[in-house]
């Protein structure tokens, strides 16, 4: 199976005001598309040229809990943080200028090794990362995984393991799927 990358990553939110005008008028990520209903919206940003994120707003949902990016937590949980990537060090440091002129807190530039970053929050205490690539270090190349103690299925390798699941008998037939409407279709009807 080969992937195109992330079309979108869906948060949710009890402000889109606010939401909006940290992601369209703070970070500069372009709305692109809405939807709405009674008790649900949502709306989409462009991170890059098909590749988005998107937040439903819903009236009582909660802003979660303010944690360090990385830190363990018990009980549910389900996600720590996004890190876009940006062109270079200037854009890095722009951004960070940015958010400091906004009064929205964010961290020094850390040297991650094969990414810089700068670590902040959105109005929904969504933990974002923002990171340039050092060039010199190539991890789909050269994948590097550094564990004194790793899980028997790290030490099968990088690629795919096959024998692991069932594997398919027959595939569907293309005059047997079945496509279903789907709630965004309304964006381009």
């Amino acid at each position: 199976m080969k992937f195109n990358g992330i079309n979108h990553i869906a948060f949710a939110t009890n402000d889109l005001d606010k939401t909006v005008r940290f992601w369209r008028d703070l970070l500069g990520m372009k709305m692109i598309a809405g939807i709405g209903n009674k008790g649900s919206r949502q709306y989409f940003f462009e991170v890059a040229e098909n590749s988005m994120i998107s937040f439903f707003e819903w009236p009582h949902v909660q802003p979660v809990p303010d944690k360090d990016p990385g830190s363990p937590v018990n009980g549910p949980f389900v996600f720590d943080h996004i890190c876009f990537e940006v062109e270079n060090r200037d854009r890095l440091w722009e951004l960070k200028d940015t958010m400091e002129a906004a009064e929205v807190w964010c961290t020094e530039e850390l040297d991650n090794g094969f990414i810089h970053s700068i670590f902040s929050t959105d109005p929904n205490n969504i933990q974002l990362e923002f990171c340039y690539r050092n060039k010199s270090i190539n991890l789909s190349r050269e994948p590097r995984i550094v564990d004194p103690d790793p899980p028997e299925t790290v030490q099968e390798g990088h690629e795919q393991q096959s024998g692991k699941w069932p594997a398919v008998s027959e595939f569907t037939a293309s005059d047997e799927r079945q496509v279903y409407p789907g709630s965004l279709r309304g964006l381009v009807e």
